[in-house]
C-alpha cells in the first residue's frame, strides 16, 4: 500500500504507528511532544513544526525506523492525518 507524499512514496504495509506531534525546542534541545501537551503548555517552549510521523519499528526493537512530514500549522497537518486514514481505509477494505 503505497501513499504519496511530498517527500515521496511511503509504504504504508509494515506501518506500526502514525501519530501527529509538535517539535518544539526548550533549552537548547529538539523533541517531539504531543499536540495535547502543545495546546497546554505551548507558551513555555518554542514551536518548530507540526509533523506528522509514520512509525516502522517492530515491537520491541530499540532501532527507530521512521518517515516524518512537516508542516507549518496544525490545520494541514490533522487535513494530512485524515487524508492517510481515508486512503488506508479505503485500501483495507
Amino acid at each position: 500500500m503505497i501513499y504519496d507524499t511530498q517527500i515521496g512514496e511511503i509504504d504504508l504495509s509494515k506501518l506500526t504507528r502514525l501519530y501527529a506531534a509538535a517539535l518544539i525546542e526548550a533549552g537548547g534541545e529538539q523533541a517531539e511532544m504531543s499536540l495535547e501537551w502543545m495546546d497546554m503548555s505551548g507558551d513555555r517552549v518554542k514551536l518548530l513544526e507540526y509533523v506528522l510521523v509514520f512509525d516502522f519499528t517492530p515491537p520491541g526493537s530499540e532501532e527507530r525506523d521512521k518517515c516524518v512530514l512537516s508542516f507549518q500549522t496544525k490545520e494541514e497537518l490533522l487535513d494530512e492525518m485524515q487524508k492517510v486514514v481515508n486512503f488506508i481505509n479505503d485500501n483495507t477494505l
